[in-house]
């Protein structure tokens, strides 16, 4: 078994399976939960503190999944593969540079927001909504963020959703057994 391809393998979809579940949870759970907190400050606290801890494994995951992908495409000359499954690992290579981005313009952006108040404390609705009395500049990085959250998953999904299929076709492609023989 290549043992170091191996790995970077299962690094590359723990990266992505981090980046994309962990925002997905808190788009979808952490951002109505805080609702049930009285203090409009306090939910914004909580939101930044919880949003604040989990950056950093999102910028590790992405960056691992980035990481081991791109270099794998530098050490694989793509001569085993086919013109339809070369255009799937461009269009994996588009969506994980567009995941990519996009995570570290929501990561600042999330850094932004919670500089706006002492301690991230802005006050917010939710962590969808903002309040009467957020700050015209943090009402902005929401909406920023409401938008660019969502882009951020459609692409890591989409990147998910393009390894499985390059996995299914190497699978059944001779010339991939042969090749991926050789790695290390």
């Amino acid at each position: 078994m290549a043992v170091l391809s191996t790995s970077a393998w299962v690094l590359h979809d723990l990266g992505l399976a981090a980046g994309f579940g962990g925002p997905l949870f808190g788009k979808i759970a952490l951002h109505r939960a805080v609702r049930d907190i009285d203090s409009e400050e306090e939910r914004g606290k909580v939101l930044n503190d919880a949003w604040s801890n989990y950056n950093v494994v999102t910028a590790a995951s992405l960056g691992i999944a980035a990481l081991t992908w791109f270099a794998g495409r530098a050490a694989i000359s793509g001569r085993s593969i086919d013109n339809e499954t070369r255009g799937l690992v461009l269009a994996k290579d588009i969506l994980l540079g567009a995941a990519v981005i996009t995570g570290a313009a929501n990561i600042l952006s999330g850094q932004e927001l919670g500089n706006t108040a002492p301690e991230g404390a802005v006050p917010v609705e939710s962590g969808h909504e903002p309040s009467e009395r957020t700050p015209p500049k943090a009402k902005g990085l929401m909406r920023f963020l409401s938008v660019m959250g969502p882009v951020n998953l459609a692409c890591t999904a989409g990147v998910i959703g393009l390894t499985a299929v390059l996995a299914m076709k190497s699978g059944r492609s001779s010339k991939w057994s042969f090749v991926s023989r050789l790695l290390p």
